[in-house]
């Protein structure tokens, strides 16, 4: 049984690990093995497979270090070791009535109660507590309460302090992370900057990122609040040391003003002064011209007013365009440089597809240019004539020219309209074009029923083609029925007889020959 002093010290003793597997020697007094607990870095290790303890005759000893399980190589001076005194709390040897009370076992007991209450002592040590110094506790009738707020209250939170000095809920800022990177664990309260535009922004939602920069573009953008928009804030610093220095400078302008105004104001009344002897008419002329130079004054401390207002309002006039036109941004934008609601009518220009975007209410859309030639437009129309310019309208690739009106138009020329919507088939094909004086009207009609006759040739075609030296026969009809005229100075010949038909005139004022 162990027979000696537990002395004043802390039951905690803490090494880097630059001593490699040890050992490492502890100061304070134990009874067993087990009574201590060793931490690598952060993991508690276990006693016999990671660590193994050595006690001294006093009750102070070391730890030596056992690699391949909790620790898996031989501790460096970058490692951590902790030992520290944890001996179970509890009491297993009970003094029995009229028993034996053995001095060794009451020393066991008062050793272990002392142990007990110097691990407690050295665990209140890291804890949090107000000073010896500090006002009464509450339940003193005090004001100081060290309790933490509820887990629900303060999950996820940060601790702050209320007028009293007690524990409350802090508020919700957030973790500065530097600039954002891939494959990255984010919390919600994260703080980063994205490196490619400088601005700030703060994670909504916990999440391991992906992709790359800018954030504006990124897929989890929606993960992330922008907390500084750094190019809107640093063009609005911009424009307001302009409009400062415009404000100056207008201001330095209307002084100086001031300042001439009232050395003329002054010279005018030193002259009053010295024509006083001459006149007192004179006198008052000169008080009137130094209240002119007053008056004067005035109005230059008013244009320096005005001109600050027209810095202010040339400010205000850039917001508003700053609000409508965006900006070139590489995605539809959800929010304005304000970081207000879209309007209809905003616009900014993707860089993405190098389009410029107009905002409808609801979606972005690309604003088209006209076409550059007119083969691009499916469907042209003319807005007024035609003019060729002395030119020529021509087909390529010997293609034909349609000129097709719709429905039952016809197609004009000039003075003569073609009657283009008739249907045309093998039935036409003894047809003839006939012109219509009295309308211009130019359609394929049938030819006149007889007289008409035709050129037969020995193979039974109608109509040689090669200049009429195949045709042998002139074929007509025998009888006359529509009124004729042999015109003077025209010749006509019939084969063998001709009828002409009841009530039909046939009028010969050139030559006629009946064979």
């Amino acid at each position: 049984m162990a027979d000696y002093n537990i002395n004043a010290v802390t039951r905690r003793a803490v090494f880097t690990g630059s001593a490699g597997l040890g050992p490492y020697a502890f100061t304070f007094e134990i009874i067993d093995s087990g009574d201590l607990a060793v931490y690598f870095n952060a993991t508690l290790l276990t006693l016999t497979t990671d660590y193994t303890v050595a006690i001294n005759a006093n009750g102070t000893g070391d730890v030596t270090i056992v690699t391949g399980t909790n620790v898996p190589s031989t501790p460096t001076a970058s490692d951590q070791i902790v030992i520290v005194g944890a001996r179970d709390i509890e009491r297993t040897t009970d003094f029995v009535t009229a028993g034996d009370l053995l001095a060794s076992s009451l020393n066991e007991q008062l050793d272990s109660l002392t142990i007990f209450d110097q691990q407690v002592s050295e665990e209140g040590r890291r804890a949090m507590r107000a000073p010896v110094f500090d006002p009464a506790l509450v339940e003193d009738g005090g004001v100081v309460d060290m309790t933490l707020p509820t887990k629900a209250s303060r999950a996820g939170k940060t601790l702050a302090f209320d007028s009293d000095g007690n524990p409350v809920v802090g508020e919700d800022i957030g973790n500065w992370r530097g600039d954002w990177a891939a494959s990255v664990a984010y919390g919600v309260r994260d703080i980063v900057r994205d490196a490619s535009n400088y601005n700030i922004y703060r994670c909504n939602t916990a999440h391991t990122s992906s992709g790359s920069t800018p954030i504006s573009s990124n897929t989890d953008v929606a993960k992330w609040d922008l907390v500084i928009d750094a190019a809107y804030a640093a063009t609005q610093a911009t424009n307001a040391a302009a409009s400062a220095t415009a404000a100056a400078t207008s201001a330095t302008a209307a002084a100086t003003s001031a300042t001439a105004a009232t050395t003329n104001g002054a010279t005018q009344v030193t002259l009053a002064a010295a024509q006083v002897a001459l006149a007192t008419t004179q006198a008052g002329n000169a008080a009137t011209s130094a209240t002119t130079s007053s008056t004067q004054a005035t109005n230059s401390a008013a244009s320096a007013t005005a001109a600050a207002a027209s810095a202010a309002s040339a400010a205000a006039s850039a917001d508003t365009f700053d609000d409508t036109y965006l900006g070139s941004k590489s995605s539809d934008p959800t929010v304005d440089n304000d970081g207000d609601p879209l309007n209809a009518g905003d616009l900014y220009f993707n860089t993405t597809s190098n389009a410029l975007k107009y905002y409808t209410g609801s979606a972005w859309v690309a604003v088209v240019p006209g076409i550059s030639d007119i083969v691009s437009d499916t469907t042209p129309q003319l807005g007024g004539n035609l003019d060729v310019n002395g030119n020529s309208i021509v087909s390529a690739s010997n293609g034909d020219i349609n000129i097709t009106p719709n429905g039952t138009g016809n197609v004009l020329l000039g003075n003569y309209e073609f009657d283009v919507d008739q249907a045309v088939g093998a039935s036409q094909d003894d047809y003839v074009l006939t012109y219509d004086n009295s309308t211009g009207h130019i359609s394929l009609e049938a030819a006149g029923a007889g007289g008409a006759g035709y050129f037969q040739g020995e193979n039974g075609v109608t109509g040689d083609t090669t200049n009429g030296k195949g045709d042998i026969f002139r074929v007509h009809e025998q009888q006359l029925d529509t009124n004729t005229t042999i015109a003077a100075g025209d010749n006509a010949g019939a084969f063998f007889s001709l009828t002409v038909a009841t009530g039909v005139t046939l009028t010969v004022n050139g030559n006629l020959v009946i064979a």
